[in-house]
């Protein structure tokens, strides 16, 4: 990779004497830098120029680098403080769009129309380990939002989120794991696939989208058999109510076959009632 990389920069250079001549003057004005005196990089290039030369290169490349640096906090005892309930390793699944443009677009481009105007964009999935507390996260190697072979359908978030899991959940074996995500995740597919690998989840769970799931909990809170617990904190201003409803073997969908979860909900209000969240 650094040999390409180099050879790159040869070549910009020798096409460019006019830019080579202004990283010159810009080195006689502040001396040295980073880039040259760590990676030996003799003249930075621009923006639009590094894009170009990393354009062509699969992002599959990349992922050694985010093992070595797991393998090297495992190595030496730095991921004891991320383990959380359970000695748990929580990681958060969560997609990003990196690119969005109207005009600009490549075959690896997702597209979708609104009014007439097609957009195109790239996105990623990018898991991350957390811990409530602390604030810092450990990134793990991302998933591409890509045009996959063989599909008709445009490839989407939950897919790539699969994609990571069969690709990567190997590495974590030897772990507890909790996959954290929003409501997209929370289908059967994707929880069976993250049971499969021996994983807990936590997924958001909306009501529009689980109307089952929340008709069961209607019925069980109708019949008072919906668990409930009230506990009062003072956040240093004022006295909040943290109400946590709770139910065990709820159906994630209305099929036979329904995965039966666990299900948590949770409202803070102050003393009046007003709900706060």
């Amino acid at each position: 990779m650094q040999d390409f990389a180099m050879a790159a920069f040869s070549v910009f250079y020798m096409q460019n004497p006019s830019f080579l001549a202004h990283q010159k003057a810009i080195r006689r004005s502040k001396g040295k830098d980073n880039a040259q005196t760590l990676f030996g990089i003799e003249q930075i290039p621009c923006d639009n120029h590094i894009r170009d030369m990393l354009d062509p290169v699969a992002p599959s490349y990349l992922s050694p680098v985010f093992n070595k640096v797991f393998e090297a906090l495992q190595k030496h005892n730095l991921l004891s403080p991320m383990l959380w309930y359970r000695d748990n390793l929580l990681i958060a699944l969560d997609g990003t769009q990196y690119f969005s443009s109207k005009k600009i677009c490549c075959p690896n481009c997702s597209t979708t129309e609104r009014n007439g105007t097609v957009t195109y964009s790239h996105g990623a999935i990018t898991p991350v380990i957390v811990n409530p507390a602390y604030k810092m996260a450990i990134p793990l190697a991302p998933e591409f939002i890509v045009p996959q072979d063989g599909n008709d359908k445009q490839d989407c978030e939950t897919n790539a989120g699969k994609r990571w899991l069969m690709t990567h959940a190997d590495k974590f074996q030897q772990f507890g794991v909790t996959i954290l995500g929003d409501d997209l995740y929370c289908r059967q597919p994707m929880c069976q696939l993250v049971l499969s690998k021996g994983f807990n989840f936590v997924f958001v769970c909306k009501p529009d989208s689980h109307k089952t799931l929340y008709r069961w909990v209607e019925l069980l809170e109708e019949h008072g058999d919906l668990n409930q617990l009230s506990i009062t904190r003072w956040n240093g201003k004022q006295r909040e109510i943290y109400t946590y409803k709770y139910a065990s073997e709820v159906p994630l969908r209305d099929s036979e076959d329904a995965l039966t979860v666990s299900w948590v909900e949770l409202t803070i209000s102050k003393e009046d009632g007003e709900i706060l969240y």
